[in-house]
């Protein structure tokens, strides 16, 4: 994994750029955060707030646990943080750049920067598990050959390559929910955001991955992982984000799990 990371960085992170030293380097040497919330609040339509003055800093390279009860806004959060929904007041700043400020059209190229694991997979299902893992590096300009490498790699990695050619349909859960985690890091996004990763694997899988995720922090991508996983949290003893009822209740350094 880690001649993958190293090898990838030769591929273009950012939109336009198609030279290798202009990849949003100021992410990976520290001088900047890469996302901060201040009292931020969110809510669906008309209705009541399912965030409230939310305020945090990921600093770059971080990695980070978040936590709380069902209903408690963790998957709300990662919608603001991936970019999906925009808050209802305060402020979100992202790789520096002030969400609100930032137009319609430059936002495919940020999201480009953010690997995400989502519950429900979203895999394309006339794609085969090869063709939906590799589709974030065709979309950033890779060669067939780095391609074929590292997608092959990665699969087999997760466990996946002697499922290389089957579709969406014929793997179990387990199956499309680690075909969903290769894909959100074959690129070595700046900021992997994983909502549940380890929910359809079982327990010697679920560590396998984290460590896969550790690898990719390692090599600085900052990462945060929703998660209900108790035992997870207290092996790999990351930082916790707390959530109750739309209120972030805990942003620090004490891993030990609340629920």
């Amino acid at each position: 994994m880690a001649r993958l990371c190293q090898d990838l960085r030769r591929v273009p992170l950012c939109a336009g750029s198609q030279d290798p030293r202009f990849t949003c380097l100021i992410m990976v040497n520290g001088t900047t955060g890469v996302i901060r919330f201040e009292n931020v609040g969110m809510r669906y339509g008309t209705g009541p707030e399912v965030l409230r003055d939310v305020t945090f800093e990921l600093p770059p390279g971080s990695f980070h646990f978040l936590t709380g009860a069902s209903g408690a806004g963790k998957s709300s959060l990662m919608r603001l943080m991936y970019l999906a929904h925009r808050p209802s007041r305060g402020l979100i700043d992202i790789f520096n750049r002030d969400l609100s400020t930032i137009p319609r059209a430059d936002l495919p190229a940020l999201r480009r920067q953010i690997g995400v694991v989502y519950q429900d997979f979203r895999l394309l299902g006339h794609l085969t598990t090869f063709e939906n893992v590799a589709l974030p590096l065709k979309i950033k300009g890779a060669s067939e050959g780095m391609i074929r490498k590292h997608v092959g790699e990665l699969l087999a990695w997760v466990g996946l390559n002697d499922q290389a050619h089957a579709r969406p349909a014929t793997l179990s859960g387990g199956q499309q929910q680690r075909a969903a985690i290769a894909r959100a890091v074959v690129t070595r996004p700046q900021l992997l955001l994983a909502d549940e990763p380890t929910g359809n694997v079982d327990d010697a899988y679920a560590v396998r991955l984290l460590f896969l995720l550790q690898e990719l922090h390692r090599q600085g991508t900052t990462v945060v992982i929703a998660t209900h996983n108790r035992a997870l949290i207290e092996k790999f003893r990351h930082p916790v984000l707390h959530l109750e009822d739309g209120i972030l209740s805990r942003v620090g350094e004490d891993p030990v799990y609340d629920g």
